[in-house]
């Protein structure tokens, strides 16, 4: 009889007015609104990971930067310590040039000297182009930065401490002094003597 028969009725989905949470873009189940325990928190750490390690970065590139330039730096210095001991060993020649030069015997041939001049004036050129500049001294006032006195002489009509003479020839490199000029200075005009007075 159809009052025994047991009535199994399947509901639809949505015949039961409840339904699943849809995703944004009504595809699929959308995410949960309570995040799983932890979460947030393993978001943050990361997070923070994230940050600790950009700046060691940076501070690494920072390190990196200022190790080459301090390595350029005494790799120049190097270089310019090497070049000054070189021309400082150059100028005990530069200085048997100018003797020979000044100092000439009339019983050796003209030509040797034209020589000799001709390998000096190379020679000063290229130490030059190094940065090698002679000191200036006559006419000058004794400067002891630059300059160093061996000898104070009479000058009358000098002032005093004016170069009078130039015993030999101060260099300096590019803004280094390499080695100061030896000269002689004007003591300068004596007073008069005080005249005792008449009693």
């Amino acid at each position: 009889m159809d009052n025994d028969r047991d009535l199994t009725v399947t509901s639809q989905p949505g015949e039961t007015g409840e339904t699943e949470p849809a995703s944004a873009d009504g595809e699929g189940p959308a995410a949960l609104p309570n995040s799983p325990p932890g979460l947030a928190e393993a978001y943050e750490k990361a997070l923070a990971e994230s940050k600790d390690l950009y700046d060691r970065l940076l501070r690494k590139q920072a390190e990196l930067e200022n190790f080459r330039r301090r390595t350029q730096k005494e790799k120049e210095e190097l270089r310019q310590h090497a070049a000054e001991d070189l021309i400082r060993s150059l100028l005990p020649a530069l200085d048997g040039f100018e003797r020979a030069l000044q100092h000439r015997d009339a019983g050796v041939p003209a030509a040797f000297y034209q020589g000799l001049e001709l390998i000096y004036r190379e020679l000063r050129e290229v130490l030059g182009r190094a940065g090698l500049a002679a000191i200036d001294t006559t006419g000058q006032m004794f400067d002891p930065h630059l300059h160093q006195a061996v000898e104070a002489v009479e000058a009358p009509g000098r002032p005093e401490h004016e170069i009078v003479e130039e015993l030999q020839r101060g260099y300096k490199l590019r803004d280094k002094l390499l080695r100061p000029a030896i000269v002689k200075v004007a003591l300068g005009d004596s007073p008069e003597p005080p005249v005792a007075e008449k009693s």
